[in-house]
């Protein structure tokens, strides 16, 4: 039996654990999911990004890279999509640990001028 390698934490939905019992569309053969935590916009500028968020530095997985690449190929034509970033916090958010975008270390204040656009 194929299988698709179980979730490492609780949170997920009933579909969720049900599609990962699922032989016909396990992980074996090609089948892959995730979630993407932040779809970013600002409404009335119709500018927006895409976001991943990861607590405790946890990196992107492969699978979950490659979905991510693919994504961000098919949006790069929209002028108004400012990309797909990785969001990590040392422990989980900016108010208990080192924020790092995209691999670079940023302050809270530095992150508030990255969602408002202007850096």
């Amino acid at each position: 039996m194929n299988t698709t390698r179980k979730r490492i934490d609780s949170h997920s939905t009933e579909f969720g654990l049900w599609i990962r019992k699922q032989d016909k569309v396990a992980s074996s053969r090609g089948y892959a999911a995730t979630d993407l935590d932040y779809i970013w916009t600002n409404y009335k500028t119709g500018d927006w990004m895409l976001i991943e968020e990861k607590r405790y530095m946890s990196k992107v997985r492969w699978s979950q890279g490659e979905i991510f690449k693919t994504i961000n190929k098919a949006c790069k034509n929209d002028p108004k999509y400012k990309g797909f970033h990785l969001l990590q916090f040392e422990k989980t958010s900016p108010e208990d640990g080192k924020t790092y975008f995209d691999k670079q270390e940023v302050t809270a204040e530095e992150l508030i001028e990255i969602l408002m656009y202007k850096k």
